[in-house]
Order: structure tokens, then C-alpha cells, then sequence
């Protein structure tokens, strides 16, 4: 018998193959995310600033700009990390996993921990991990084309034929059918997939449609700072008469304009936003699925092991007479041992499908002592042309054969000829079983003396024995996560394989809407495309229906015009999880082609976390959409109180580089941490769908950003020339603009942290984040203020306490007149 490596053998080649590589590539890593960080818009301007103020000779100045270089940097190189290692932790999540033998047993383990010796498990549906020799084969037959570029599957043997490599399976293909063990020879770059995998590199994804709309923004914004950068230049120097000086002013409008915040702001909520997800047991492969997740109108769900626990017991069995329950199971009854029998032979010896693990269990209640004395001749696989599966096996002792057979019931009564009187009557056996929710099998056997066998298992003569029900309990979270979609106007559609009636069951246990029609598969193909567009629209479940078919459904309900969520676990679902908006793989029971094609992988198949899932999408496109909002608005008073002197050669400077790098030290960490950590808004799943079409910056929100913004401004403005009023010094109404500047900023900042409720909430509800910076900013005014070498760097004199009252009162002002509109919009959720 097959073993495999032992734990400890394969921990000792993964170190010795793997550690060396891991560890090279960090400072590569680090290099790479510094380079990045050089390259930036605001590192090049700070750096132009601080050479220009050592050409002017104001060193002092020259040197403390040059110094908040590396303050940038830190800030930046921690969001580049940060987002770095949640990318790092995804990457590794999303790692093809790979069935072993260890220490005797089968594990499941990601395939960059597969090590030459391993003993790999396929399955239909795995992609290969390794390149590997054959050592057992049961019609299994791999998709090359990944390598070869041929289309037709190659069948794999034990034996080598001449001039194929029939007993040699290769990283990266498929196994589209049958089963086998293989010894893996080589792994990693050592493969041949590995050889050319250096070319993958080179791809780049495809950008979102919110990072080209951003892109878009960024590109007019940029133009427009480069306009206004030329014009203060030309301004000053006509004005002025110093080019140098000009030139500083010049630049300090363009760190004013340029918000280049939107893309690292951008990058870091996709990126955490993924982490969040992958905690909530959802990973992410495509971000685009995170902006998808809050507009999804429709979600399409398996049963088995979604909805359902997918831990079956035998709970009903039918012998042609009666129906036996659970509490009915005793050895002594003369029916039950042969249907324990049957049902035994007709399953797998070693298996991880819950209906046949619950198959063995049954079968040693019944007759403890049997088994074992069997030898498989021949499998007859199940197909979705024909619902059943057929084994022939042989007594080891008489050597007489014993054809075994389990399906579809329908498939199994027209398998076995039955008669009118017989059909019905073992139809009724069905659909009272089916109308407890159990999940019915057929069973039928057939008599036949030697080899050879027949090429098709419907040339064996069967007889039809019983009927098995399995329970599979119903999650307990799947009630509340039903209401929670409909709450959230998400329609919810069950697809199943399951008879109707049992389907029907499940669809009212777990709070379907009682309206909804049912259509079965073969309703399904007789439908055209127009007659389902209409017939959907009003179906909340679909029975008796193959994967194929949901490339129909989903391609229905788009052409209505909705948002689909598809999940999906086999080979045959590929194509349904790729057409749909959202393809959700089953982590657990899914194969490794339906996780390619899928943008979301639900890591523990819990039909909860999908809806987990879309609740942490919508919380995300929410706090992006804040974050992105404040970032507009904030630029609005720094760019106006960076152009008034231009145009007022009279009144004196206000905001220098060193003041608009201070800014930008609260706005950067503001905008990645503390929105991104914000909480969701409350009754974010008592809200419909986002429109899908609806642009992220629509006018309605740009034009709040820049009321937002032309309200602080107008309110340092209206404080700068109060001050100038009462006679203050240059230096003293430079600190106390400045001062309203900065408390107006922190008042923006929380007003704009919910937007359904009050600002008392960020402190009530503890984001950490948010305090913590903001505190600090407050902390670095009052130092500014309040040491005279800080003073002197920034420019200001202290005109006294009282005189800072104005900032506050003009501050608290901005917020109370935002409160007010936010409370005017939200009263129902404003003081929750």
C-alpha cells in the first residue's frame, strides 16, 4: 500500500528547498517597494523645494524640508508594506491545493508545499501541482493544453507507450475524468511548466473600472496643477520680481493640487479589503470583485454544503414495501443488510463524498462484521449524460461478481424496466421522501457470471432494490443570512441537483420567498432563451438542474438586467462562474479549475459568508468612497490659500511647502488608516443595490466634496483677514490661519468619517486609528505653536491664546453646519 512521505520527511525538503529563495527575495521586495516610493510625485517636489531654499541660502529651511523627505518615506514605505504583506497573505491562501499521502494519510495542502517524493492524490477538476510519475490509474485522463496546445485530453496508464508520456503527469494540466496516485519527480521552477512560467510574469492584470475612472481624474487634475504651477510662477514673478522665490510658490501650488493620495489610497483599501475579506473565510482573486460585491442583485447558491451542512446520515431507506426511519434501523430487519449491502458495493472504499462516508457508516451499523472481502474489477463512472454509477466487484474467496449500481431514482427506475404499477409505486416512496428534505438515491443490482464485462453499464439486466434518504442538516446561519438578502434587495436563487420535492423543502426550511416558481432541468432545456428571460424573473429555485445549465441561468438573468453572484464547485461550473459578475468557488469541495475561473473563493462553503462577503463590500466602497471624498475636499483650501497671494501681491504668505508637507502628514495616514478601519454605516443591508452604472465621482458627490472645501476655506479666509483686521503681525496671522486650517481639517475629517452618523460616534465606537492621528496632529499644532524654534521654522509668532478662539469657534462652526445637512439626510440612523 501507498504511503507517502512522512510529515517530518516532507518539512525537511520544503526547508531545504524552499527557505533559501523566501529569504533572498525580501530585500528584493524591499528594494522594489523603495523604488516605488522614490518615483513618487510628492518625494520629487519635496526634494525640488529643499534644494531651491539651499539655493536661496535659507539652509535652516533647506535642511528641515529635506528632513520630512524621510517622514514621507516611512509613511509611504508602511502603507507599501502594509498592503505588500496582505497580498503576501492572499497569495498564499490562493495557492493551488493539492491532496497527499503523509504518514498514511490524505491531507490537503497548499501546492508550494508540495516536495519530490509526495504522494499526490487526483481527482477530476485538480490542476497538477508537480510534475509526477503514475503509479495507480483509473480512467484518468488530462487536459495538456496548457503545455502541448493540443485540445484533446490525454489518457495516462501505468505504463509508458512508445513515444508519449502516458505514465508522466506535468504541473499545470488538468484531469478532466477519472482518478489515480502519482509520485511527484519535481516541483517549482524545476518543472516543465515551471521553464516557461518566467513569461507569466510579464502579464499584467487588467485595470478596474474605478482605477481607469480614477486614472481619468488623475490625469485632469495633474494638467490642471501643471496649469496652475506655470500661472503662480508667471504670477509672483511679475508681481514680485524674485524667479527663485516664484518658483518655490510655483511648486507649493503644485503640492497643493496634485492628489496623490488617489491611487495609494486606492491600492491600500483593494488590498486590505482582501485581507478583511479573507478573515471572514472569502478569498479574493479578483479585486474588481470587491467593487461588484456591493451592487450584486442577485445571488446564486448550490445547496449541498452551502445552504446545507454537508454532513449526510442515512435517515430513510425503502425496500419495496414500506419506509424504513432512522429509529427503524436494526440489523435483525431482513431488508435492510441487503440494502446496506448494495448501497456498500456501490460505493468507493476510501472516499471524501459525504454521501457515501454516510453509505460505510450505515453499512457497518447494519453489519458490523462484513467487508473486506471484495476485490474491485471494474467502475463504471457517473456522468451527467446518465446519473448513475456502477461498480463491479469479485469475492475474493468464490470469485463470484456482484454488479452494484446507485443514482438518480429517475435514472435507476428507467435503468431497470419498471412497469406502470411498479413506477408508481416507487415514485410515491420518492416523493414522500423527498418531502422531508431528504436527498434520494436509487439502488439496483444485476446478475452476471464472467469477464468480459459489457462496455456500457446499461447492458447489465438490473433490478431495482430500494431507495436511500439522507439528511443533511441546514446551517443554522443560513435563516438569518437569507433575510439579511432580502433586506438588502438581493434576490436569492437555490440551484440543486436534488429532486423537486426535496429542493421545494430545503427552499422553505431556509426562508426562500414562498412566492418563488421552480423550474427542474428538464424544464430548463425545453425553454428557449426569450421564454427563461421571462420565466426567471419570478423563480427562486432550481431542481434536478447539471452544472451546463447555469451558464443559462446566469446569461438569463444578465440579460434582465442584473448583478449576478454565482457560486459553483465542479469543472462543468467554470464557465457560469466566469460569465457571472461575481463567480464564487467552493474553497472546500471545489475544484481547482472552478477557483480560476472564479473572482471570490468561499474558503468554508458557508452560504453566510457570501453574505458576510457582500455586507464587507458594501463597508469598503463606503469608506473608499469617503475617503476619496475627503481627499477632494481638503485640497480645495489648500489650493486657495496657495493662490490668494498671487492674485493679492498686497497680503503676505500664508501656507509655505513645509506647511502643505504638515498636511499632508495628517491627510496621508487619515485617508489609508483611519477611513479604511471605519466601521459600516448603519442598516447597510436595509438598503437596495448600488446601481452598478452610477460613476464613483458623480457630479452630486464632487460637487459636496467642493462645498465642503470652499466652506473651510472660506471660513481660514474669513479668520486670515479678521486677523489682519486687529492688527496682528504677518507671522501671527499666518498661525492663527493656519490653526483654523488645521481644526478645520480634524473637524472635516470627523464629520466625514460616517455619513449617516454624528461625529460623537467615531468616539463611542472606538476608531482607535482616527484618535490616535488626529490626537497626534493636535498634539504637533500645539508644539508648533508653543516652541519658539518650531515657530521660527514654520514661520509663525504666538499672538496669545484668546486670539486662537476665532479658529476654534470658525472650525466648530464648518462642523455644526455639515452636521446639520448629514443630520437633515440620515435623522433616522443620526444619533444611533
Amino acid at each position: 500500500m501507498v504511503s507517502g512521505l512522512s510529515a517530518a520527511e516532507a518539512k525537511q525538503k520544503l526547508s531545504e528547498a524552499g527557505y533559501n529563495e523566501l529569504q533572498s527575495s525580501r530585500p528584493k521586495n524591499i528594494l522594489r517597494i523603495a523604488m516605488e516610493v522614490i518615483r513618487e510625485p510628492m518625494f520629487l517636489l519635496l526634494i525640488t523645494c529643499g534644494a531651491l531654499y539651499m539655493v536661496l541660502g535659507d539652509y535652516r529651511e533647506g535642511i528641515i524640508m529635506l528632513s520630512t523627505i524621510f517622514i514621507i518615506i516611512f509613511i509611504t514605505f508602511y502603507q507599501h508594506r502594509k498592503t505588500e504583506r496582505a497580498l503576501e497573505a492572499l497569495k498564499k491562501l490562493a495557492s493551488p491545493r493539492v491532496l497527499v499521502l503523509r504518514d498514511g494519510q490524505e491531507t490537503r495542502i497548499p501546492g508550494r508545499e508540495v516536495v519530490p517524493g509526495d504522494i499526490m492524490v487526483l481527482n477530476e477538476g485538480d490542476r497538477v501541482a508537480a510534475d509526477a510519475t503514475i503509479l495507480e490509474a483509473l480512467q484518468l485522463t488530462v487536459d495538456e493544453s496548457l503545455l502541448t496546445g493540443e485540445s484533446v485530453p490525454v489518457t495516462k496508464s501505468l505504463q509508458k507507450e512508445s513515444g508519449e508520456n502516458s505514465n508522466v503527469i506535468f504541473s499545470g494540466t488538468l484531469v478532466v475524468k477519472g482518478r489515480g496516485l502519482a509520485s511527484v519527480d519535481s516541483t517549482g521552477v524545476n518543472t516543465q511548466f515551471g521553464k516557461i512560467g518566467s513569461s507569466l510574469e510579464k502579464i499584467t492584470p487588467e485595470e478596474t473600472r474605478l482605477q481607469k475612472e480614477l486614472k481619468v481624474l488623475i490625469r485632469y487634475l495633474f494638467l490642471f496643477g501643471a496649469v496652475v504651477c506655470i500661472g503662480i510662477v508667471t504670477l509672483f514673478y511679475l508681481t514680485r520680481g524674485n524667479f527663485v522665490q516664484s518658483l518655490l510658490n510655483g511648486l507649493a501650488a503644485a503640492m497643493a493640487v496634485l492628489p496623490e493620495e488617489f491611487p495609494v489610497v486606492l491600492t491600500i483599501f483593494m488590498a486590505l479589503g482582501a485581507w478583511h475579506l479573507s478573515k471572514k473565510n472569502v478569498l479574493t482573486r479578483n479585486p474588481s470583485a470587491i467593487e461588484t460585491l456591493g451592487a450584486a442583485t442577485v445571488l446564486c447558491t448550490d445547496k449541498t454544503g452551502t445552504i446545507t451542512l454537508n454532513k449526510m446520515e442515512v435517515a430513510a431507506i425503502y425496500a419495496g414495501e414500506r419506509i424504513y426511519y432512522r429509529q427503524d434501523f436494526d440489523a435483525r430487519n431482513q431488508e435492510l443488510p441487503a440494502i446496506a449491502h448494495i448501497a456498500e458495493m456501490a460505493s468507493q472504499e476510501s472516499s471524501a463524498d459525504p454521501m457515501e462516508r454516510a453509505i460505510h457508516h450505515f453499512h457497518t451499523l447494519i453489519l458490523p462484521a462484513a467487508g473486506g472481502m471484495q476485490q474491485l474489477i471494474r467502475e463504471y463512472p457517473f456522468s451527467h449524460e446518465l446519473l448513475i454509477m456502477t461498480r463491479v466487484v469479485e469475492d475474493k474467496a468464490t470469485k463470484a461478481l456482484s454488479v452494484s449500481a446507485k443514482g438518480a431514482p429517475e435514472a435507476i427506475f428507467k435503468l431497470c424496466g419498471l412497469d406502470s404499477h411498479q413506477s408508481l409505486q416507487y415514485n410515491e416512496a420518492l416523493q414522500t421522501m423527498a418531502e422531508k428534505g431528504f436527498r434520494v438515491i436509487g439502488l439496483a443490482s444485476a446478475d452476471h457470471t464472467r469477464q468480459p464485462l459489457p462496455e456500457h453499464q446499461t447492458d447489465f439486466h438490473f433490478s431495482f432494490k430500494g431507495l436511500i434518504g439522507f439528511e443533511d442538516p441546514i446551517r443554522p446561519e443560513v435563516n438569518q443570512a437569507v433575510h439579511e438578502c432580502r433586506s438588502a434587495g438581493i434576490k436569492v436563487i437555490m440551484i440543486t441537483g436534488d429532486y423537486p420535492a426535496t429542493a421545494s423543502n430545503i427552499a422553505l426550511q431556509t426562508g426562500l420567498s414562498p412566492k418563488g416558481k421552480m423550474i427542474t432541468g428538464e424544464e430548463l432545456t425545453a425553454l428557449s432563451d426569450q421564454q427563461l428571460k421571462k420565466k426567471i424573473q419570478g423563480t427562486t429555485v432550481f431542481a434536478r438542474v447539471v452544472p451546463e445549465q447555469k451558464l443559462r441561468i446566469v446569461e438569463a438573468l444578465k440579460a434582465n438586467g442584473e448583478i449576478v453572484a454565482m457560486t459553483g464547485d465542479g469543472v462543468n461550473d467554470a464557465p457560469a462562474l466566469k460569465a457571472a459578475h461575481i463567480g464564487i468557488a467552493m474553497g472546500g469541495k471545489g475544484t481547482d479549475v472552478a477557483r480560476e475561473a472564479s473572482s471570490l473563493v468561499l474558503l468554508d462553503d458557508n452560504f453566510a459568508s457570501i453574505v458576510s462577503a457582500i455586507r464587507s463590500g458594501r463597508r469598503i466602497f463606503d469608506n473608499l468612497q469617503k475617503a476619496m471624498s475627503y481627499i477632494l475636499a481638503i485640497h480645495i483650501p489648500i489650493i486657495g490659500l496657495t493662490l490668494m497671494p498671487a492674485f493679492f501681491p498686497a497680503i503676505p504668505l500664508l501656507l509655505m511647502p513645509l506647511h502643505i508637507v504638515f498636511m499632508e502628514l495628517i491627510i496621508d495616514p487619515v485617508c489609508s488608516v483611519a477611513f479604511e478601519s471605519e466601521q459600516e454605516e448603519k442598516g447597510i443591508m436595509n438598503r437596495p443595490p448600488r446601481n452598478s452604472n452610477r460613476r464613483f465621482f458623480g457630479w452630486r458627490r464632487i460637487g459636496y466634496s467642493l462645498f465642503q472645501g470652499g466652506l473651510l476655506l472660506a471660513m481660514v479666509i474669513a479668520v486670515y483677514l479678521l486677523s489682519i483686521r486687529e492688527g496682528h503681525t504677518d507671522g501671527e496671522v499666518r498661525a492663527i490661519a493656519f490653526s483654523s486650517l488645521i481644526i478645520g481639517n480634524i473637524f472635516l475629517i470627523l464629520t466625514n468619517l460616517s455619513k449617516t452618523r454624528s461625529f460623537i460616534s467615531v468616539f463611542r465606537e472606538r476608531n482607535i486609528a482616527a484618535m490616535i492621528i488626529l490626537t497626534g496632529a493636535v498634539a504637533l499644532l500645539f508644539l508648533i505653536l508653543l516652541l519658539p524654534p518650531l515657530r521660527l521654522v514654520f514661520s509663525f509668532e504666538f499672538p496669545g491664546y484668546a486670539h486662537f478662539l476665532t479658529s476654534l469657534i470658525g472650525a466648530f462652526g464648518i462642523l455644526v453646519i455639515l452636521e446639520g445637512i448629514k443630520y437633515a439626510r440620515h435623522r433616522e440612523t443620526y444619533f444611533s
